[in-house]
């Protein structure tokens, strides 16, 4: 049964903490060369004004813990969902690299920011702001790794302004105390901007999380969905068999004859079991080719005796509708084609079971083939009522059908022209049709020739596709 409560279930800590390590690891190898360019850039730039050996230092630095970043999330990338193990060991890595990165940052601008009575000061701050700015903005994914670089960075930045008021005690009215308050107001929009991108990303989170549940709960119902179909087929397919063979037997005319009445009644009896029938093995197939378990045995045919065999199979179908079934197959050789027969009867079947169904009463079905390009196409041309255009998807939908009203003159379950489509899909071949309202519908299904090797000449190759072909030809090794 579907797990009422899979919808409630609150996502385990480690898998959020995986997936939060997961887009932290996205997020640093698709930025990498950003931030390179950035450490590159404030170390030329403060090595030209200040100590260029103190830059290389920290641009050193910078770099190993880059490398430390991008040797963690290659590691995490290749993580197998459910490895909580290694999650965890991991993320105490990521947390020892970010202390190391953020202090290199925030005590190399400290230096800047004291270094020559203050006149890289501008310089330190700016690039504070534009460091908790960019952690704010890609480095959402780890609160904690964010709360670290956040607070070593207004330390920093406190650490610079604070030092001034101190040493040089200015009175209230002075710009040093107008510069500490500017950093207290930037110090609050940086965490404000901080945690307004840590909730659109725990929010966004959360969304996903609801998705992956609502899609556990599909997946389960579709599971359910396939066992009941599966159970009430075959329950359903026993008593079937049982009803049908009765009714057989008694339209056989062995046990005497009956009223009017009651054969006018057996008759309808018959009718509907059959279409009982019909409906329970089109869910079976249907069922199958959903999970992928329907079988194909192929073999190579002559598609002339094969047409000739469809003709007679449905010689009784042809009389209940009151249609002629013509046949004209002008190929003098045989035409072979490398498929699944009863698969293929059944999809022809189906074909001429609607082209009957569709024509008016004393009604032409015709069935004919070409061969061309290698190709084999099987005809079947009704003169009935027609298809509207642009009724494809319907026609070969599920559950669907051209004239869905309550009143529909035709019946059917809507399933038969979609499991044909999958069936010559699987086979290699194609189905489609022509129609005009008023003037009937020619459904065309178009299969590969197989190609064989004359017995006479191992070495010569021939497509049995062609008149040129030997009609005594046999084909003593198939290639699909």
């Amino acid at each position: 049964m579907v797990d009422e409560n899979i919808q409630d279930r609150p996502v385990d800590e480690n898998h959020r903490l995986l997936k939060n390590l997961r887009d932290y690891a996205r997020a640093v190898q698709t930025l990498t060369w950003q931030r390179q360019g950035i450490f590159a850039a404030v170390a030329v730039l403060t090595g030209s004004f200040f100590s260029p050996w103190k830059a290389a230092l920290f641009f050193a630095v910078c770099m190993f813990c880059e490398f430390v970043d991008l040797r963690l999330s290659r590691r995490v990338a290749k993580i197998a969902d459910g490895d909580y193990a290694t999650t965890r060991r991991l993320y105490p890595f990521y947390i020892a690299n970010t202390v190391a990165s953020g202090l290199a940052i925030g005590i190399y601008a400290v230096w800047v920011g004291i270094t020559g009575d203050g006149a890289g000061m501008f310089t330190a701050l700016f690039c504070l702001f534009a460091a908790a700015l960019y952690a704010s903005i890609n480095n959402h994914q780890i609160a904690s790794a964010l709360a670290i670089r956040l607070t070593l960075y207004g330390g920093s930045f406190l650490v610079i302004t604070v030092r001034d008021l101190y040493v040089y005690r200015p009175p209230l009215s002075s710009d040093m105390w107008l510069q500490f308050f500017t950093v207290i107001f930037v110090m609050y929009f940086l965490i404000d901007c901080s945690l307004g991108f840590l909730r659109m990303y725990r929010h966004d989170l959360k969304q996903l999380e609801n998705l992956e549940r609502e899609h556990e709960r599909a997946k389960a119902a579709l599971v359910l969905r396939t066992q009941f179909v599966a159970i009430v087929s075959h329950e359903l397919r026993t008593p079937l068999t049982s009803i049908k063979g009765s009714l057989d037997l008694i339209n056989s005319g062995r046990f005497g004859d009956f009223p009017p009445q009651a054969k006018s009644l057996l008759q309808m009896i018959d009718r509907n079991s059959r279409r009982l029938a019909d409906l329970v093995d089109d869910l079976l197939d249907l069922q199958k080719l959903e999970e992928g378990r329907m079988t194909f045995e192929k073999k190579t045919i002559d598609i002339r005796t094969f047409i000739a065999d469809a003709l007679t199979s449905h010689e009784g179908l042809a009389k209940r509708y009151d249609v002629r079934l013509n046949v004209k197959v002008d190929c003098a050789n045989p035409v072979y084609v490398h498929t699944d027969p009863s698969r293929l009867m059944q999809v022809l079947g189906n074909i001429i079971s609607n082209a009957a169904k569709f024509s008016p009463e004393n009604g032409d079905v015709d069935i004919w083939l070409d061969v061309e390009n290698g190709r084999v196409r099987v005809y079947v041309r009704d003169r009935g009522v027609g298809i509207p255009p642009g009724q494809k998807e319907a026609v070969f939908g599920r559950f669907t059908q051209i004239d869905a009203s309550d009143q529909r003159k035709f019946g059917g379950t809507g399933l038969g022209m979609n499991i044909s489509r999958e069936i010559i899909e699987a086979i290699g071949g194609t189905i489609d049709y022509e129609s005009e309202v008023g003037k009937g519908t020619t459904f065309v299904i178009e299969l590969p020739c197989a190609v064989v090797l004359d017995q006479a000449s191992d070495d010569e190759e021939t497509s049995l596709c062609d008149d040129a072909a030997s009609e005594e030809a046999l084909p003593a090794t198939v290639r699909a």
